[in-house]
This record gives structure tokens, C-alpha cells and sequence, in this order.
């Protein structure tokens, strides 16, 4: 198939590239524009393990066609922090140990900020339900389910675009795990 040119905004950048019509955003992302915290899991749209935001809102990359994101604002897991400012639900989920093998970690971490920006106070069940399509199999989803309650405090606590109430990430003694689950290290 001959590759068609995308024109869209990636991680608050003007990008254009060229996929095949019939490619995947997330092998878009992830093999050819190396965006490596955008995890290729199920390929089937169960795992949740590549979800971005499509114009703020949560979606597995595995079921969108690149084309689709012609003249979208497309967000992955590299776009929402840094190592010097993590967003508040990074930081939660660091804070409070939410993390196990790292893998399932990015998807979750940009459907809890989706969730918190459609809904700055979600109960507890709300959480439960928007993140139950991000499969993980290390843990229970209790410290998730705290972090992301974790982080919806500090982003009311904070100013309205402001990252202020976050701790900065010390990359000395990081683990490569706590970088991985951040998106911030290639797989």
C-alpha cells in the first residue's frame, strides 16, 4: 500500500509523517517515531498497555489506523512529564509504589489522566471502572486505585496548569523500573 502523509499534533508539536493506510497509531508511535512508552501488549485492544489520548481522551493506539490522527492532538506517555517535573499522576503512582514489573504502568497512567480530566473527583468505583481496561498482572490495582485518588488531590490542590505540587523526580538512585513505568526509557 502506498504510505499516505499525516499532518498532526504530537505531544504539543506540529508532526507529519508517513504511514501506511492500513498501519496502527500505535506501531506509528512506537516503531517509527521510537515514542518506545507506548507498549505493544494484546495488539487486540484487551490490555490497555498502549493507551494515549487522542484529543484528551483514552484510547488503545492498537485499534486506531494512523490516518485516523490526521488534524488530532495526539498525547503519549512522553508528552505529559519530564524528569525534572513529572505530572501529579506520575508522581503518585512513584510516591506510592504503584508499579510492579513497569509494563502496564504508561497505559494506566494516561487513562488515569484522562479520567481525572473529564472527572477532577472521581469515587473510588469510578476509578475502578475507567481503569478495568488496563490489564495488569502483577497487582491488585489497590495502589493504583490510591495513586490515581492520590494525584486527583494534588491537581485540585494545584494551580489550573500547573505541576507545582509535584515532587521532582532524583534520577540518581532511580530505578530502571520507576523510568520504565514513567515511559521514560526505551523497552
Amino acid at each position: 500500500m502506498k504510505p499516505v502523509q499525516i499532518d498532526f499534533t504530537l505531544n504539543g508539536k506540529p508532526v507529519k509523517v508517513l504511514a501506511r493506510p492500513n498501519q496502527t497509531l500505535l506501531d506509528l508511535l512506537h516503531n517509527d517515531l521510537r515514542l518506545t512508552g507506548t507498549k505493544k501488549g494484546c495488539d487486540r485492544g484487551d490490555c490497555g498497555a498502549c493507551t494515549v489520548q487522542i484529543n484528551g481522551r483514552a484510547v488503545n493506539a492498537c485499534l486506531v489506523l494512523a490516518p485516523q490522527v490526521a488534524g488530532q492532538k495526539v498525547t503519549t506517555i512522553e508528552g505529559i512529564g519530564s524528569y525534572e517535573k513529572l505530572h501529579p499522576v506520575q508522581q503518585a503512582f512513584m510516591d506510592l509504589d504503584a508499579i510492579q514489573c513497569g509494563y502496564c504502568i504508561p497505559g494506566m497512567i494516561m487513562c488515569a489522566k484522562a479520567l481525572l480530566e473529564e472527572n477532577p473527583n472521581p469515587t473510588t468505583e469510578e476509578i475502578r471502572t475507567y481503569i478495568s481496561g488496563n490489564l495488569c498482572r502483577c497487582t491488585g490495582y489497590l495502589h493504583q486505585i490510591e495513586a490515581v485518588r492520590q494525584a486527583a488531590a494534588r491537581m485540585k490542590n494545584s494551580n489550573p496548569g500547573s505541576q507545582d505540587s509535584c515532587k521532582s523526580l532524583a534520577l540518581i538512585g532511580s530505578t530502571a523500573k520507576e523510568l520504565y513505568m514513567l515511559g521514560l526509557t526505551s523497552s
